[in-house]
């Protein structure tokens, strides 16, 4: 699982409700923000990727770029075998090596979350397959560059992306993974249309070039690497407090928003043309 705005101190009753959701287990970006990703995404599609978007989410009435968007971190429970199939496709480990991605190294076999989404991208590109079979790589390609984007879904190895890394926020024991992909956030106490006009308040990275599809995954986890090494990400005392958050919660906003832009450039490369 927003950009550069100041973090708002809550009030301690309403801190110690958010204290309370934080999750134990992170995933990226939370339920929220892989939402937020696939609505900023949702506005630049081009229409024949969205016709075709929308044909293929008919299938399951109801359903939107952004319901999907959580997909991914829900089949551990709700379809544990490719759950476990897929485990290793939301994250790749190579801050140790300065972020220089290599796919031998990093990447054995395409499981990491730079192969999952090559791999998964050229399955929705693929018009000869199955509707259902595409609509499953649909549902991975948004989750992923979601994933992808998340700077400690592209950190150290050695405490699983900020996952080991214990700290105190909000007056309880949690990790910097499960930080970055939803506390700071739940401390904003914005439903996804707050937040939605926030995101998209923020100044536009520009117009994208369409996404080579073999360097691209690997630039953007590069990019998010970069960020997961910078000076203080990490916080010393192994504490989380409001000037941790006013400095790298708008960190976390550029990247949803530009999370989000990636992904409609990708969506349009990939669905645009018959």
């Amino acid at each position: 699982m927003n950009k550069l705005h100041r973090l708002l101190l809550p009030a301690v009753g309403i801190t110690l409700a958010v204290s309370a959701l934080i999750p134990a287990q992170a995933l990226a970006w939370g339920a929220q923000g892989h939402r937020l990703v696939a609505r900023i995404a949702e506005p630049n599609l081009h229409p024949a990727t969205k016709a075709e978007i929308d044909r293929l989410l008919a299938a399951e009435p109801g359903a939107s770029l952004s319901s999907i968007a959580p997909w991914a971190d829900q089949l551990r429970s709700n379809d544990p075998d490719l759950g476990k199939r897929s485990a290793g496709w939301h994250y790749v480990n190579m801050a140790e090596d300065d972020c220089a991605f290599s796919p031998p190294k990093h990447c054995t076999d395409g499981n990491c979350v730079v192969g999952a989404l090559q791999q998964q991208s050229t399955l929705l590109a693929n018009r000869e397959l199955s509707d259902g079979e595409r609509l499953q790589a649909l549902k991975f390609v948004v989750h992923l560059v979601g994933d992808l984007h998340q700077p400690l879904h592209a950190g150290y190895g050695h405490d699983r992306g900020g996952n080991t890394y214990q700290l105190q926020f909000n007056g309880r024991g949690t990790n910097l993974h499960s930080v970055w992909d939803s506390g700071m956030f739940y401390t904003l106490q914005l439903n996804d249309d707050q937040f939605l006009q926030r995101l998209q308040a923020l100044p536009s990275p520009g117009r994208l070039r369409a996404p080579d599809l073999q360097r691209a995954p690997a630039a953007w986890a590069e990019q998010s690497c970069r960020i997961a090494m910078r000076t203080g990400l990490y916080p010393s005392g192994h504490k989380i407090d409001e000037r941790y958050t006013a400095t790298w919660e708008p960190v976390a906003e550029t990247q949803l928003r530009l999370g989000g832009e990636q992904l409609a450039a990708l969506l349009n490369q990939l669905l645009d043309t018959p």
